[in-house]
């Protein structure tokens, strides 16, 4: 069940003050408070639903699952905009109010006003994950385990770039969402992905091949759940994650965070680089213990967190 909070009077990193907003979340598993808590943080056009009817991350998350809701309680917010509640008048009209830290001062606000003081975990794919790396840094002990998937704690170049090419899809095409889905696709998977599930194999009844029907496909079905301004939002976010931002240099930002801190990533993720999470890997050994970084082989590319979760199982259960 969809549940709200209200954030009074909050100032965003760039100086903005915002009277109210409306934070959305669902809880599963255990009631708050009778078990240890983890925080699902959603990716770009996720929400709170992360397991259940229509969850996401069924595959990880469930009764008898990795992410067991027998012994766990599991928490998820929606970010800010992301119109999962369904509400016009919770929308927000300037894109580019908030950054990646933003929403996790956010989330903070969110986790005080529920009186949770102590997190068995967070974790989060993509956008969620570098979400989780700000909400580390602004909470250093509040973790126990911070766990990022296809993820990074900065947006790189490459990301920013696909970010803009994004964000000039939403701006200036006349099927914008559609569109932009269409271009996203490209860099969620990889080459060999689309060769594995389609071959160059033609539909004949559409007239075009299974590839063009696929692509199409994702992008009518986002422009129907997704809205524009929700899109332009989250991606603006993601464009803009920097734990070092006004604060100094990497090693010095991540030695304050007390957490666990277990990097995952997939081999062929050409969007989040595991060649990337390698440098942050060998920077955080410099001056932490606990810290792991696995890899999930796939040629799924980005998207490989959504699809592969006998690996992703494999590699989370000793945390859970």
């Amino acid at each position: 069940m969809l549940q709200e909070l209200d954030i009074l009077n909050y100032t965003t990193i760039k100086g903005k003050s915002i009277n109210q907003i409306h934070l959305t979340y669902e809880i599963f598993g255990k009631p708050l408070y009778t078990a240890p808590i983890v925080l699902v943080n959603h990716g770009l056009t996720g929400n709170s639903a992360v397991c259940g009817k229509h969850g996401w991350w069924n595959g990880l998350i469930g009764k008898d699952k990795c992410i067991d809701t027998n012994r766990y309680t599991v928490l998820s917010f929606n970010i800010p905009g992301n119109g999962y509640d369904g509400k016009e008048e919770n929308l927000i009209e300037e894109y580019k109010i908030f950054n990646a830290r933003d929403i996790a001062a956010i989330f903070s606000k969110g986790l005080k006003l529920l009186k949770i003081n102590k997190l068995h975990a967070v974790i989060g794919g993509s956008i969620g994950g570098g979400i989780a790396w700000e909400l580390a840094v602004l909470n250093p002990d509040l973790i126990k385990h911070l766990i990022p998937i296809a993820s990074d704690w900065k947006s790189t170049d490459w990301l920013k770039a696909n970010c803009l090419v994004q964000e000039q899809i939403l701006l200036n095409s006349r099927n914008p969402v559609h569109d932009a889905r269409l271009h996203a696709m490209l860099i969620y998977r990889t080459p060999e992905s689309f060769k594995q599930k389609f071959n160059r194999t033609y539909n004949q009844e559409k007239d075009m091949y299974n590839i063009e029907s696929w692509l199409l496909h994702h992008g009518e079905k986002l422009s129907k759940r997704f809205k524009l301004y929700a899109y332009k939002q989250l991606n603006y976010i993601l464009a803009n994650i920097d734990i070092t931002a006004e604060r100094g240099n990497f090693i010095d930002v991540a030695a304050s965070i007390q957490s666990n801190i277990h990097i995952i990533s997939v081999d062929s993720d050409v969007f989040f680089t595991a060649a990337e999470d390698k440098i942050t890997f060998g920077k955080l050994k410099q001056i932490k213990q606990n810290v792991t970084h696995r890899i999930i082989n796939s040629v799924h590319g980005h998207d490989a967190f959504l699809i592969e979760f006998e690996q992703l199982n494999a590699l989370l259960k000793d945390i859970f």
